[in-house]
């Protein structure tokens, strides 16, 4: 049993409200509203064999599937009878969870402050919903100022490729109208960005067609999937040509069709880095990760990951893409991961111990290079990607975004930036990642809570209380909003009303449901009550106290924030 599913089974502790979990059976039910039974159970796709390099065969087998994809609809299939919880009778606050990714977490996180979990979608009294899968139906009935929503509807400016090229391209073009001596501090696309190709339009077809006439490898990657699903390699002039064949065929079998014909998912190709910096032999590269915890106004946080590694050495001229592709999804299609899988992911004060060991003195490189130059580097692509998409980027107050980043570093110790995921990946298969984690959900939550609910008072968003592994990035305040704000609340409305329990009853800390609230936003972050720890710990043995995901000095935020290393955006220009 996955931890995922054991967190989700764990029994609430003592003096919770208590939820009724009498089965009931539920009929078959085809109509649309009943899209929460599909979402959540909506797991991880399957994915094909990936091991071919063969153009031809892998755009064939890449077929998208626009609703887990691209999330504006739910998939709607036929469903067997189910058992399904009953109503909770407590007086809420309430959350809903659909899908598996941080369900347990999620559910655990919201417990611990006396919330009650529901289990229909179609509920508008919700205080917060994270869902998986983005449906039309989720943002419907979102009330703007009183719920909090995972994942900005329009997301994909930022986590699908085409949507982040066209973002960066954009930038780029504004830039060179402006003179980029105007703001020196962005960086040019090919600093960071790989080369790459959109062929969904014919004009970049051919100018790629045209460009790699030579011996090159580049990579092929479907503009909304993940996984690595429906990715290949061009290694040779003849896979260039087979694709060029492939789809010359496909546009002209579209022009010559009389009925709605479904295009092929778009992709793009991007210039293969073959020179990768390898750990032991291996190919990695890091996961990190952009918290956009409120939208209006922006408020941004950077976060630490992880190290993700091959099962194998690399081979640039392997057909396996276990070789290439460094994602956990991937090397579980290699035979040897059970064995290796944790050592497919370091902790980051692990990768900065190599490269001090093995590449200081031969490279030059300062001390602790990852925690001081990576970083930063890090820190400043992911805010040039954010401020190129900004402006497209639905805003409401209460939606908020936790955002995967993956960097890869090539042997000249030149970062890259391979893409940004929606719903990035938050199982806890090997013991970094359960350490991890936990920390970067429950922080994400708590630092969501407190600006929201300053955002409400009108209060000022810093100092955050709740600030602890994150690292804040960026504020936007009311001189960047001008004139046009994002969002008005209507005069009187009463703002934040999901989050308020009723009056009457306990909370699980023995405190008046309102106080509860009151305390959640600015007490239970890092100095979490004793009481609730106690009780998690004793009750929910996955659980970890806030106590110990506290850093110490030894952890790389901390370590950042002790040498006085930047922490802000301003931060970051001073730099």
């Amino acid at each position: 049993m996955t931890l995922a599913k054991r967190l989700t089974m764990i029994s609430p502790p003592a003096g919770w409200a208590a939820m009724a979990f009498v089965p009931t059976k539920r009929k078959r039910n085809t109509q649309p509203m009943t899209q929460e039974r599909n979402q959540q159970r909506a797991g991880p796709l399957s994915a094909g064999r990936a091991t071919s390099t063969n153009s031809e065969v892998e755009l064939d087998k890449a077929k998208s599937n626009k609703n887990r994809t691209q999330g504006e609809e739910c998939p709607q299939e036929n469903q067997p009878e189910e058992e399904i919880p009953k109503v909770p009778t407590g007086p809420g606050p309430y959350f809903y969870i659909s899908g598996s990714n941080g369900a347990g977490l999620v559910n655990i996180y919201c417990q611990s402050r006396g919330w009650q979990r529901i289990y229909d979608n179609r509920r508008e009294d919700y205080a917060l919903k994270w869902c998986e899968i983005k449906c039309r139906e989720t943002y419907y009935h979102f009330k703007e100022g009183e719920q909090l929503l995972y994942q900005i509807p329009n997301n994909r400016v930022l986590t699908s490729k085409i949507g982040l090229l066209c973002c960066l391209r954009e930038q780029e073009r504004v830039m060179k109208k402006i003179s980029r001596s105007s703001n020196p501090k962005l960086l040019k696309m090919e600093e960071f960005f790989p080369e790459s190709f959109r062929l969904d339009l014919k004009d970049e077809r051919n100018a790629f067609f045209k460009l790699c006439k030579e011996e090159q490898i580049w990579i092929c990657k479907p503009s909304c999937s993940n996984q690595g699903r429906g990715i290949f390699l061009l290694k040779d002039p003849a896979a260039v040509t087979t694709l060029q064949a492939k789809l010359r065929s496909a546009e002209e079998h579209l022009l010559n069709q009389r009925v709605p014909y479904k295009a092929p998912p778009a992709r793009i190709v991007q210039r293969y880095i073959h020179q990768p910096l390898l750990l032991e032999g291996k190919k990695f590269d890091v996961r990190s990760y952009l918290l956009i915890a409120c939208t209006a106004p922006y408020v941004l946080f950077f976060a630490q990951g992880y190290v993700r590694l091959t099962c194998v050495s690399y081979d640039a001229a392997s057909d396996d893409l276990t070789v290439h592709l460094t994602n956990q999804h991937m090397q579980k299609k290699n035979s040897q991961y059970s064995q290796l899988k944790d050592e497919t992911v370091w902790r980051m004060e692990h990768f900065n111990n190599y490269v001090n060991e093995k590449f200081r003195k031969t490279n030059g490189l300062p001390k602790d290079w990852v925690f001081t130059v990576f970083t930063k580097r890090m820190q400043q692509i992911m805010l040039q990607c954010f401020l190129a998409a900004k402006h497209k980027l639905d805003r409401k107050l209460g939606y908020f975004d936790l955002i995967g980043c993956d960097f890869l570093i090539d042997e000249n110790f030149k970062v890259w930036l391979l893409e940004m995921n929606a719903n990035p990946a938050l199982h806890t298969n090997c013991k970094v990642l359960r350490d991890i984690i936990p920390a970067v959900v429950y922080e994400s939550l708590d630092l969501v809570l407190e600006v929201f609910n300053k955002c409400l008072k009108g209060q000022s968003v810093l100092p955050l209380e709740t600030l602890c592994h994150f690292v804040h990035l960026y504020h936007e305040d009311a001189a960047d909003l001008g004139q046009k704000q994002p969002s008005k609340l209507s005069p009187g409305q009463p703002t934040g009303q999901f989050l308020r329990p009723q009056t009457g009853g306990t909370s699980h800390f023995g405190q008046s449901p309102a106080k509860v609230l009151e305390n959640s936003s600015e007490e239970l972050g890092c100095s979490r009550k004793k009481a609730a720890q106690k009780d998690l710990s004793t009750n929910c043995p996955n659980y970890t106290s806030r106590a110990a995901l506290r850093p110490s000095w030894k952890h790389p935020l901390s370590y950042h924030r002790a040498r006085g290393l930047f922490t802000s955006s301003e931060d970051i220009k001073r730099k």
